[in-house]
């Protein structure tokens, strides 16, 4: 059984991570990873799917028997894997080269 502590841990750091990858500072995990929206894959949507129901369930001690610890673990150890992953430098970067190139595709055109 995993306890509250490392899952209250757990959501710190991610909260941590989408604050300095994303920009999203404000409001519970669940608010900050919908702000994060397209920007992460589905399957890392998934992953903080599972990570946020395990969240829920914590707070009910028969619900927090069902959770797999290791399941939830390698879970979270990949999203945060992911998320250690970008870099928010290269983000805009490639933001502003994709509309520059559009610009110059409508001028060539």
């Amino acid at each position: 059984m995993i306890e509250q502590k490392e899952l209250n841990r757990m959501a710190q750091e991610l909260e941590t991570l989408l604050a300095e990858k994303f920009g999203a500072r404000k409001g519970p995990l669940a608010k900050r990873f919908r702000r994060a929206g397209r920007r992460l894959p589905s399957g890392m949507q998934a992953r903080a799917d599972e990570v946020l129901k395990a969240l829920e369930q914590v707070g009910h001690p028969k619900l927090m028997r069902m959770i797999d610890p290791d399941h939830l673990r390698r879970r979270y150890d990949e999203l945060r894997a992911h998320l250690r992953s970008i870099d928010p430098a290269d983000r805009r970067k490639g933001f502003a080269l994709g509309a520059l190139g559009g610009l110059a595709f409508n001028i060539l055109l």
